[in-house]
């Protein structure tokens, strides 16, 4: 219920409750509305925390694991921390798009998946089973990581309601790894993904690699030194050409960035890209038959200042923007 407001007070000093808070006190799940960025409850762009998925487009969920990382760990506290960070982002839409996203989607903060992490081998279960949720109930994911192996737990539970996806991955390393053990591994999802057909590699892309891995396992790879020589306009181009009208799903880890403007993640490496290099990426993944999505890799014990978990959280909103791009203004 609303709590009245006195019209002859200013909005700086009238009372009203619903004013902040708005993951849990928001009326409507459409429009965008300023609150203080310094207080209340920090679901990711201030959209109302909630488990019901009736009318829902998008689902926000942090998925806070990190014991398959080959270095330094810590992405386990990355959905927290981007989720704070989205806080200034909130209160206004997107600045190069001509629409606001929350406009056009009921966009939800789900909360975390919940796994045992003293169970690590039934992680990978835990994940299809949050994820088979979101799939069959037709709503959109986005999924706040975590390292970057819950892309494939995810990628199996899309597989299952669309069949197999074209992915674009952008990341500084292929995650294309053999490993015939099946380990959890952040370094291997996207070869076991290939290789069983998860993901149709014919028209999938993979984009900023730079760390040497000799096979392509028949993803059009579009290294650092490519996308440094070519540029943004070049690369959407060519995912566009390769993903055309078939359902994809969008990876963005965010080592992809150069350690100068990403330094809080666990396998940093140098000669990569600037934060602008990749908002401008994502923005040209509008018009694409988006089905799911993550940003993984935050890792906040090793950033500085929040420029990760900021870069992590406008990426994040980027390709919230990019997947309405297909829709109607709603709301």
């Amino acid at each position: 219920m609303s709590v009245p407001i006195d019209p002859n007070k200013s909005p700086a000093t009238a009372f009203d409750p619903t004013a902040v808070d708005q993951a849990f006190t928001r009326t409507s799940p459409y429009g965008t509305h300023a609150e203080p960025t310094y207080s209340g409850a920090l679901s990711f762009l201030r959209r109302r925390y909630t488990k019901d998925l009736t009318d829902v487009d998008v689902a926000v969920v942090g998925v806070p694991f990190d014991l398959a990382t080959t270095n330094r760990p810590g992405t386990r506290l990355g959905p927290r921390a981007i989720r704070a960070a989205s806080a200034s982002l909130a209160w206004c839409a997107p600045y190069a798009w001509d629409f606001d996203p929350c406009k056009r989607l009921n966009v939800i903060d789900w909360g975390d998946a919940h796994f045992d992490h003293g169970r690590p081998e039934r992680v990978p279960d835990a994940l299809r089973e949050t994820f088979h949720t979101f799939a069959s109930a037709g709503v959109a994911a986005l999924a706040l990581g975590g390292d970057h192996f819950i892309s494939y737990p995810i990628l199996q539970a899309l597989h299952e309601a669309h069949g197999p996806l074209a992915l674009i991955h952008f990341d500084a390393h292929s995650d294309t790894w053999e490993d015939h053990d099946e380990r959890v591994d952040h370094g291997t999802m996207f070869w076991h993904a290939a290789r069983t057909g998860i993901v149709d590699v014919a028209h999938s892309i993979q984009i900023g690699m730079r760390t040497l891995n000799p096979e392509d396992h028949g993803y059009r790879v579009l290294d650092a030194r490519w996308l440094h020589a070519h540029g943004a306009d070049a690369c959407t181009a060519a995912i566009h050409e390769r993903v055309g009208e078939r359902k994809c799903y969008v990876s963005f880890d965010i080592d992809f960035l150069d350690p100068a403007f990403a330094p809080g993640t666990g396998t940093p490496v140098v000669g990569g890209f600037s934060t602008h290099d990749a908002l401008r990426l994502i923005r040209g993944l509008a018009g694409l038959n988006i089905v799911g999505m993550d940003v993984v890799e935050v890792s906040p014990p090793y950033d500085h200042s929040e420029l990760t978990a900021l870069a992590g959280a406008s990426i994040a909103q980027e390709l919230l923007a990019a997947y309405a791009s297909r829709f109607p203004d709603r709301g």
